[in-house]
Parts: structure tokens; C-alpha cells; sequence
């Protein structure tokens, strides 16, 4: 690996990294000194590298061990407690620790995006490496704006990594299968040179200035690719617009404390069809060793959208069993987007600038509106440029769509957003109807 290529990945692993350890009682400081107090917490600590990840390869190297290059974004407040608990709190994790070379990484400008490709849309992101630059495996889910302990836990980190200590155990023997798990050639090869970023962002941190302002967050990323697209006048293709598809898209509810293992199935899901239970450990997915959820996700978001088989080799009482993961035709779509930080400029381009929820039953009957049928609470309207059309529009906060060009079948906040990014022209304008009380209104939004 060149040397270039070792400091940018350096400086944003330990960047990450630090991030991800923060003391809780950080909360009560500002996001600057967050970042100072973690960059000089991490510099003395003397059992991590601090946004070095040149030092971290060659340390790897030099001892033999895997290498954890932890990415985490300070100012985001949801994984603070895992950030604690891994830290400072859990014995048994910091244990596991000593056998691998440890890099946190707390920013992604300069991030060799040849090497680091996860789900954007999350402020923290784990990366088990070889000293080679061979990938064992990722770590990091989320799948809501808050509830990150639905899909990763201390525990769940530790089962990963003592999985990723086996594989590098076997490595190099295992090399053939591992391929897969490795990173696509990028669009772009780090954030700052994505267009919409590169003229307000440099490689590196700003610590003599503003350092949260200087800093390019994991979702600018996604957001930025995406923006980029479109202003080719081109489609947001599915891969881009449902990135990294979480398997509880495909009915397959995984325990976060566990490796790879199945916590529930939902009935007459494609999960569910594939013969998966319960309990089950999945050991490959597509012929990759499974170490986590993200994992799962990389998988999955490699599959074609128009449906297809996977190959799952999975442990169930101690017996190893093969099966097959069929996805039906446009089961990307099933996954839910809304959540998403990077879905904000999606409501920009396509919705104005508003945010909408799914009504309520009690909602629904009070206007009179079937299951099925598009009922989508306005619960926010952009009052600035340029995420004011809606409100110039002359929508309000809690009108009920019912209509978006001509549709009235578009029944997720996902729906709406999918179809206005990639079935309406830019620059059209769209027709929308609301119901405002008793009385129905018609509004037209144009779009960018």
C-alpha cells in the first residue's frame, strides 16, 4: 500500500475512532471541545492510534495481528453509549482488544474510499483489516434515527471481532473467500472530491479552527454521490437510493448481541421462505463469512434488484445446513429510507422540503381514508431557501396528503420519495392534494 494512501486512511481511521470511545460525561461540553478533549485523550493513551492509519498497517505488519480501525462522528450523540461502554465500562471487550492493532478514525475528509465503504447513513462504523489491506469484516447498523441499540451492542462487537480473530487465524487459507467482502471501485476516491463537497472541505481536519465545521460527516458522503447524480439529469439508481438494505427488509429480524444470528422471522417473508429459523447462526451469505449485521448488509446491497438467489450456509444445533435466500422482484424497494439524515435532501429535490409520517388509524378514519390509500401527515415544512417550496406552496404542518401526481398508491414517506427523485422530471411542477380539516386543497411543488 502507498504511502499516501496510509496517511489518508490514517488520519480518518483514528479520527473515527476517537469518536467512538468518548467519556460520557462529554455530553455536557460543546461539539469543539468534544473533539479536542477525545483527539487529546487518544494521543496519550498509548494503546491507540490517533488518526494515523499509516502507523496502524505497519504496526499490524510488524506484530502479526488484525488491525480494528474504528470510524466514528463526534458530534452525533446516538452511539455515545457504546461509545462509553467499550472504553471505559466492559472488561471482557478490552480484553479482546489486545489482540488487535486498534486506529480511531473521527472524520472522513481524506478517507480512502477504496478501502472504507459501509452504510453512510450511521454515525459509527468498525473495520477488521489484515496487515495486507484484506477486509475480515465490518461493523455498524443502523436502521433508525435514534434506536441504534436495536442493531448493535457491545456484545454483538465482541462476537464479531472473536469471529474476525478466527479468520485471520486461517488467513492466508481463506483468502478466496474473502474476496467479495473486499471495497468496489469508488465513484469518487475520498469525500472531498465528491463535487458538491469539494469546494467547502479540505483532506484533512481543521484543528487550529473550527474543527466540526471543517469535518465531513459520514452522510455527506451518501448525500453528496446521490446530489451528484442527479445533476447529471440521470435516475438515482436503487443501489444508491436503497443503499446497504437492512435484513429485517427481507423479514430477517438479526440479534445485535450475537454474530450473524437469526432472532426472528417474519411470517411469509422472503426470510422466511428461505428456510431460516430462529436461532439460526448464518456462517456465509454468497459464499462470504458472515462476522454481523453489516456484513448481512454488504451482501445485500450486491444483489440484484430485480430479485435472485443467495446462497446461505447456516449452524443450527450444531449441524450446518445449506439453504438458499430468494428475493423477489423489487425487494429492495421494501426497505425504509425515511429515517435516513441523507434522505433530507431527497425531500429537497423532490417534496419542496417537507417531512411526512404515515397517518394513524384514528387519523385515517377520522377523514375517511382506506388502508392502502396514500394518508401522509406533513410533520415539518422547510421555512428557507431552498427547502421552502412546499411552503410556498402554500403547505402547512399537518395537512394529510392524499395525492402525489396523480398517485394515490404511494403509502410510505419511502414511496412518495422514490417515485418524485426518479419517476418526475426535474423541474416539473407536481400536482399535490391535501386535506386540510374537511376540506381538500390542491398545490403544485416544482422540483429540482
Amino acid at each position: 500500500m502507498s504511502q499516501s494512501r496510509f496517511k489518508i486512511l490514517s488520519s480518518v481511521s483514528l479520527f473515527l475512532v476517537a469518536i467512538l470511545f468518548l467519556p460520557s460525561q462529554a455530553t455536557a461540553q460543546t461539539r469543539q471541545q468534544k473533539i479536542m478533549g477525545d483527539k487529546l485523550k487518544f494521543e496519550t493513551d498509548g494503546t491507540w492510534f490517533y488518526n494515523n492509519l499509516e502507523r496502524g498497517f505497519e504496526e499490524a505488519k510488524r506484530l502479526k495481528q488484525p488491525m480494528l480501525v474504528v470510524l466514528r462522528c463526534i458530534p452525533c450523540e446516538e452511539c455515545v453509549k457504546l461509545d462509553d461502554d467499550i472504553l471505559e465500562e466492559n472488561a471482557e471487550l478490552k480484553q479482546l482488544l489486545k489482540s488487535f492493532v486498534k486506529v480511531r478514525v473521527v472524520g472522513t475528509n481524506g478517507l480512502d474510499l477504496s478501502l472504507f465503504q459501509f452504510d453512510t447513513d450511521q454515525s459509527f462504523a468498525a473495520f477488521v483489516f489484515n496487515a495486507d489491506g484484506t477486509l475480515y469484516g465490518r461493523f455498524g447498523t443502523r436502521s433508525d434515527r435514534t434506536r441504534w441499540e436495536d442493531d448493535v451492542s457491545v456484545e454483538g462487537l465482541s462476537k464479531a471481532l472473536e469471529a474476525a480473530l478466527e479468520l485471520h487465524r486461517n488467513y492466508p487459507s481463506n483468502q478466496a473467500s474473502l474476496v467479495g467482502k473486499q471495497a468496489d471501485k469508488p465513484m469518487f476516491d475520498s469525500p472531498e472530491k465528491i463535487p458538491s463537497l469539494a469546494s467547502r472541505f479540505k483532506s484533512t481536519l481543521d484543528y487550529e479552527g473550527d474543527t466540526v465545521k471543517s469535518c465531513i460527516h459520514c452522510h455527506m458522503i451518501g448525500e453528496g454521490i446521490q446530489s451528484h447524480v442527479r445533476s447529471e439529469q440521470k435516475k438515482i439508481p436503487n443501489s444508491l437510493l436503497f443503499a446497504y438494505p437492512h435484513p429485517k427488509t427481507v423479514g430477517l429480524i438479526m440479534d445485535p448481541t450475537q454474530c450473524a444470528t437469526v432472532k426472528d422471522v417474519v411470517p411469509g417473508s422472503d426470510g422466511s421462505k428461505s428456510g431460516l429459523k430462529i436461532g439460526d447462526r448464518i456462517i456465509t451469505l454468497s459464499g462470504q463469512p458472515i462476522l454481523s449485521i453489516a456484513d448481512f448488509q454488504w451482501v445485500l446491497h450486491h444483489a440484484p434488484d430485480k430479485g435472485g438467489s443467495i446462497g446461505v450456509v447456516s449452524e443450527r444445533g450444531g449441524q450446518t445446513i445449506d439453504l438458499s435466500l430468494v428475493l423477489r422482484d423489487a425487494w429492495r424497494t421494501q426497505e425504509d429510507i425515511s429515517w435516513r439524515a441523507s434522505s433530507w435532501k431527497l425531500r429537497q429535490l423532490g417534496l419542496g422540503g417537507m417531512i411526512a409520517e404515515l397517518a394513524t388509524d384514528q387519523e385515517r378514519e377520522k377523514l375517511g381514508i382506506k388502508e392502502g390509500q396514500m394518508a401522509l401527515v406533513v410533520q415539518h415544512v422547510g421555512a428557507y431557501a431552498p427547502h421552502d417550496r412546499a411552503k410556498k406552496a402554500g403547505i402547512l404542518k399537518g395537512d394529510v396528503i392524499v395525492e402525489y401526481d396523480g398517485r394515490t398508491d404511494l403509502v410510505r414517506e419511502t414511496d412518495l420519495l422514490a417515485y418524485a427523485i426518479n419517476q418526475v422530471e426535474i423541474g416539473r411542477s407536481v400536482v399535490i392534494k391535501i386535506r386540510r380539516g374537511l376540506e381538500t386543497k390542491t398545490m403544485e411543488v416544482v422540483t429540482m
